[in-house]
């Protein structure tokens, strides 16, 4: 657990302090719309300017480091920020209080569709495929100007991006992402050297963070063997959604083709459904990984599972491995950023996931959702207006409404 520097009073019982964390977390996660920049602007807000919980320095390297790890950085963020207030109840309590809005919303979406599967059809979920078309087009779009800015990484983008077309499985997805590491590491190192990091760790803390970081590889071995040798839906899908959740990098967009090769090809969700949660994904605050708790809910998982059942199983799976990294990762953070190497390599698996996806926004969301002229112009003019930094969570109500007049 790590311990910034703070000049506050002795804190408050533990329970209390829990208590603290969920509340403020619960209010973040009905309030906080706009992803993962706006998250941790929000985070800057309540905790180091209104609460001091800690300094502008050290928050800011907390923020470096879950943007240097995989999983979902504003989260990781919150539970880092949980676990400091009140140890591993309060990194719990963060987690939940943040996700647990935009997870019962979408479960209920997914809850809707399963007990009314025309819906799937309808106008107003066509809307939302065809701004899912808009927003995966800005999100590609950005990703490749921050991530892409220099010719190599452009050419890993697009032989990553062709590569996905032509064999669009999981395994070709682990292969590029080794891919561009591992072209990263081939160039000379240009990565400036770094100042220690100022987080207080002591030998106890180092040896659970490498305990913890050695369970998050176990797992990440062990639940795909395990998934294959007893082929039971539920565990086969905490397996991928579990991955999902590990090799997320460059952004929460970025969940999305690791979750579609998990879900559609295999007939658990079909395509017009995903696609039409995923834009769904976009109107609520909180993270966009609860996108899981939606596919979740759809999943086949047998007549003992709930949909709530299924969707909390994988919101579970996705987020598991982000706890992992996080706590294991900052008692080492002061070695890890001496390391230029990783540094180096995660830069060649960012351009790589740019071209992953690229190839998602191609199929499905392109191709379930384009069918005429009409869905060409709409979809234009909701990208036109998020290129014109209006919210998404605006854009994706206005094309719900028009999908449903137009239907």
């Amino acid at each position: 657990m790590f311990r910034p520097p703070t000049t506050l009073p002795p804190p408050a019982p533990a329970w209390r302090r829990t208590l603290e964390v969920f509340a403020i977390f619960l209010r973040l996660g009905l309030t906080s719309f706009g992803g993962p920049t706006a998250h941790l602007g929000y985070f800057q807000t309540e905790f180091v300017q209104r609460r001091r919980w800690l300094s502008d320095a050290h928050y800011a390297e907390l923020v470096a480091l879950c943007q240097f790890l995989p999983g979902p950085a504003s989260s990781q963020v919150g539970m880092a920020l949980g676990q400091w207030r009140a140890g591993w109840a309060g990194m719990a309590a963060a987690w939940l209080g943040f996700t647990l809005p935009s997870a019962l919303a979408l479960v209920a979406l997914a809850v809707g569709l399963a007990h009314a599967p025309h819906l799937a059809q309808s106008g107003l979920l066509h809307g939302l495929k065809l701004v899912a078309v808009a927003v995966v087009a800005h999100a590609v779009w950005g990703m490749a100007r921050s991530l892409c800015p220099d010719l190599w990484r452009r050419a890993l983008a697009v032989v990553a991006c062709a590569a996905l077309l032509a064999w669009p499985q999981a395994s070709v997805q682990l292969g590029v992402i080794a891919l561009g590491a591992a072209a990263a590491l081939l160039r000379q190192s240009t990565e400036p050297p770094v100042n220690t990091s100022a987080w207080p760790t002591s030998s106890r803390a180092r040896r659970t963070g490498y305990a913890l970081l050695h369970l998050f590889a176990l797992l990440l071995i062990a639940l795909p063997v395990a998934a294959a040798l007893w082929p039971h839906t539920a565990l086969q899908a905490f397996a991928a959604f579990y991955q999902a959740g590990a090799l997320v990098f460059g952004g929460g967009h970025v969940v999305l083709p690791l979750l579609q090769t998990a879900v559609v090809p295999n007939g658990w969700v079909a395509a017009d459904s995903f696609v039409a949660g995923y834009a769904a994904a976009q109107a609520v605050p909180g993270p966009l990984f609860t996108l899981a708790a939606y596919l979740g809910a759809l999943l086949p998982l047998g007549p003992a599972w709930s949909p709530w059942m299924g969707g909390l199983l994988m919101l579970l799976a996705i987020f598991l491995p982000a706890a992992l990294l996080v706590a294991g990762a900052l008692p080492l953070w002061a070695q890890l950023r001496q390391r230029p190497r990783m540094r180096q390599a995660v830069t060649g698996i960012n351009a790589v996931v740019v071209g992953i996806l690229a190839a998602t926004w191609y199929h499905p969301v392109l191709t379930s959702a384009i069918g005429s002229l009409l869905d060409v112009v709409l979809a234009l003019l909701y990208l036109g207006l998020l290129l014109r930094h209006l919210p998404p969570v605006a854009v994706v109500a206005l094309a719900a409404g028009l999908g449903w007049v137009l239907a």
